[in-house]
């Protein structure tokens, strides 16, 4: 419980000024669908980190729906050769939680 809270405040601080974001729903969120093998905030690990991401979309009016297609069917070649997983299972409004969380990192 004590992990889960202190990498809530690191996460806080990554993404303090996401206005629609809760933050500690969706890092918790992040957490449970084992986003944190494969992506950090701030360094690529297997995939990016969640900060290239951000910065690869900027501007773009349909990053949110993009990322959260992206996050339910997986995807391949964006990153390079590994392929990230779908995850199919997740409902409409977790995937936007996570995309907009995602999207609101800070490089």
């Amino acid at each position: 419980m004590r992990n889960a809270f202190l990498l809530s405040l690191l996460f806080a601080g990554v993404f303090a000024h996401a206005a629609d974001v809760d933050v500690a729903a969706a890092s918790d969120l992040a957490k449970a669908n084992g986003c944190f093998s494969c992506h950090a905030a701030a360094e690529k690990i297997v995939g990016p980190a969640f900060s290239s991401v951000a910065s690869k979309y900027a501007g773009d009016k349909d990053a949110v729906a993009t990322l959260s297609q992206s996050i339910q069917m997986g995807s391949a070649g964006k990153w390079g050769r590994v392929a990230m997983p779908a995850h199919s299972s997740l409902k409409a409004q977790d995937l936007k939680l996570l995309a907009t969380w995602v999207l609101a990192t800070k490089p």
